[in-house]
């Protein structure tokens, strides 16, 4: 399992990437190996806004299905239309072509608020 120390992380093994104005995120490495083979990626509608840890779709696996929270609130404004046809992206690179969605008008003091590379390696080894 790793971790990228230029991401934050949800204690739902979300990761966020602030880009210029907005926060591409993803499920994190660890979730990815928890889940399984990736089969399917059911989202929630764009262009509606969000609050913090709020389930915006589903990825089910050959093992389970489980919910996907935004890490940070924000406007839902476009999701990785690849998935659709590749879920499998999510296992093979989720910290790049396997990204989730992005969000835009998000609080930079929420997300300087979730966790640290360090922080979330720790929290996956306990």
């Amino acid at each position: 399992m790793h971790a990228l120390d230029d991401l934050r992380y949800s204690s739902n093994h979300e990761w966020a990437r602030w880009e210029g104005d907005r926060v591409r995120f993803g499920i994190t490495d660890f979730a990815q190996d928890a889940l399984g083979d990736v089969v399917y990626v059911d989202l929630a509608p764009v262009d509606v806004h969000y609050v913090k840890d709020r389930r915006v779709g589903e990825i089910e696996s050959t093992k389970s299905v489980s919910e996907l929270y935004v890490p940070v609130g924000g406007i839902f404004i476009e999701v990785n239309s690849l998935l659709s046809r590749q879920s499998e992206l999510i296992n093979r690179d989720p910290y790049g072509e396997g990204w989730i969605g992005l969000l835009s008008g998000v609080d930079e003091t929420e997300f300087a608020s979730l966790l640290s590379a360090a922080q979330y390696r720790q929290l996956t080894t306990e």
